[in-house]
């Protein structure tokens, strides 16, 4: 049995981080998800000052998003990565992230049986 972990003064259980994690990363994809593909949908983004940025792209999108959790930071930074190295996929590698977390979930879940 895991015992609590202590995450900035706060007393969490390993399973509860990740479950944390799991639903950040799936907030993320379902931020981007609707813009992909050929009839992927646009966003209206509006920063601090009031200015109204429109995007089909994962990479605008996840860049004037404003995250603190440690999950969301490490997802947007991935993108930005993706963008800079290859110029496409953002989207697509967020879509696959929670693929892949669901998947990580489930097994879990069935270990425990």
């Amino acid at each position: 049995m895991e015992g609590p972990l202590s995450v900035f003064g706060d007393r969490s259980t390993r399973e509860a981080i990740r479950s944390q994690n799991v639903m950040t990363a799936a907030s993320i994809a379902n931020i981007v998800k609707s813009s992909l593909g050929p009839v992927g949908l646009d966003k209206m983004l509006m920063d601090d000052t009031g200015d109204v940025t429109i995007a089909n792209d994962g990479a605008p999108i996840l860049k004037l998003l404003e995250v603190e959790h440690p999950e969301a930071k490490v997802l947007c930074e991935l993108a930005d990565l993706q963008d800079k190295e290859f110029g496409d996929g953002t989207t697509s590698v967020e879509a696959l992230n929670m693929e892949r977390n669901n998947l990580y979930q489930s097994l879990q879940k069935h270990a425990k049986l």
